[in-house]
């Protein structure tokens, strides 16, 4: 808040009594009107304690008694619900809020929630403040819209290109190189300091590995640990669910001393005569390529992949200077992606700043 902004106290009078439902199946249950706000206890993703939201339809709606509903007066609702989303509001609830046996929720006394202090500017600052927030979060919403569309732009250019298969090879694995397993006989103390290791969630979220995302591991000069090399194919091994086994990223760094977590496998290609390596990482990324592997996902609770016949099993590789092609299209793509996404984290580190610094 600015120094010349006029401060003032939202008091517990200026919130109201709930209405409470009569109706024989819904005793106990609570009368939510419009502009009206309710307090979650349980965790969110979006929250790191209970989030607080404002209710927006015109129509009455009843609400179960585990939340917190309030009305209030004498304060820009908007400016209201952009503190409930401020650090200065999970500071309160963590000092305050008790999470008893349940980690998943922190609930609150309701004379300490009504009584809670919130210094506020004059309602034209108060206006100010909310439309300053609503216009990054627009911001922000159009950024990651654009985000969305690029990567559909990938998936739809790589559904169009593996549709048209004249002329393309029937390779397996096996034929372009070896598999290698990941680190083995490690344990926790293990972790932390050593050498860089490529982490199972790096595969899993990335087509191409991110050297920013790696970390380390204590790795000796007697030990006997496969190493990934340039253009290596890393794959997932098991998962909680099928649709999540065999996802894979291409390692095209210049790390010469670099491992791999034990739930993953690699594969060393040797063939480059008709494989780009580069190329890959949108080729095992594609739908198409997610079909095919999905039937050597066995498991029942938890999915594992089958290596060998994975490493057997055919696929089509289009020719090689088709792969070269296609990569510097999808690689210009993915680096505008990339610049994008930066934009949107520092939007999101912006609107983050603000939120710490007006709400004090």
């Amino acid at each position: 808040m600015s120094n010349s902004a006029t401060l003032g106290i939202v008091q517990q009078s200026q919130y109201f009594e709930r209405e409470i439902v009569t109706d024989e199946n819904l005793v106990g249950y609570y009368v939510i009107n419009e502009d009206d706000f309710v307090y979650n206890p349980r965790k969110s993703v979006t929250a790191p304690y209970g989030p607080v939201n404002r209710y927006y339809c015109k129509e009455s709606g009843i609400i179960s008694p585990l939340y917190l509903c309030f009305k209030v007066n004498g304060i820009n609702k908007s400016f209201l619900l952009w503190f409930f989303k401020s650090p200065k509001w999970y500071r309160y609830i963590h000092l305050n809020g008790d999470s008893g046996v349940r980690h998943d929720r922190v609930s609150i006394k309701d004379d300490l929630f009504l009584d809670m202090p919130i210094n506020v500017p004059s309602r034209a600052e108060q206006e100010k403040v909310s439309n300053l927030f609503e216009l990054i979060d627009r911001r922000i919403a159009a950024q990651s819209k654009l985000i969305q569309q690029l990567e559909s732009l990938i998936k739809g250019i790589c559904r169009d290109f593996h549709n048209n298969t004249n002329g393309w090879l029937q390779v397996s694995f096996s034929e372009l190189g070896a598999d290698y397993g990941g680190l083995s006989n490690k344990t926790a103390a293990d972790f932390g300091k050593g050498k860089p290791f490529i982490t199972y969630l790096n595969v899993y979220t990335n087509r191409v590995v991110d050297e920013n995302q790696l970390q380390f591991v204590k790795v000796t000069e007697n030990e006997s640990q496969n190493k990934v090399k340039w253009g290596d194919v890393l794959f997932t091994l098991s998962s909680e669910t099928p649709d999540e086994v065999a996802v894979g990223s291409v390692y095209i760094g210049n790390n010469n001393e670099l491992y791999l977590n034990s739930f993953c496998f690699g594969i060393h290609i040797d063939n480059e005569q008709i494989v780009f390596q580069p190329y890959l990482a949108y080729l095992i990324s594609s739908p198409q390529f997610r079909k095919w592997v999905f039937p050597l996902a066995q498991g029942s609770t938890r999915f594992n992949l089958q290596k060998s016949d994975f490493m057997k099993k055919k696929f089509l590789l289009p020719p090689l200077e088709e792969q070269k092609k296609l990569y510097q299209c999808l690689n210009f793509i993915s680096r505008r992606i990339a610049i994008e996404t930066s934009i949107l984290n520092d939007f999101q580190e912006l609107k983050l700043s603000l939120l710490k610094q007006m709400f004090i």
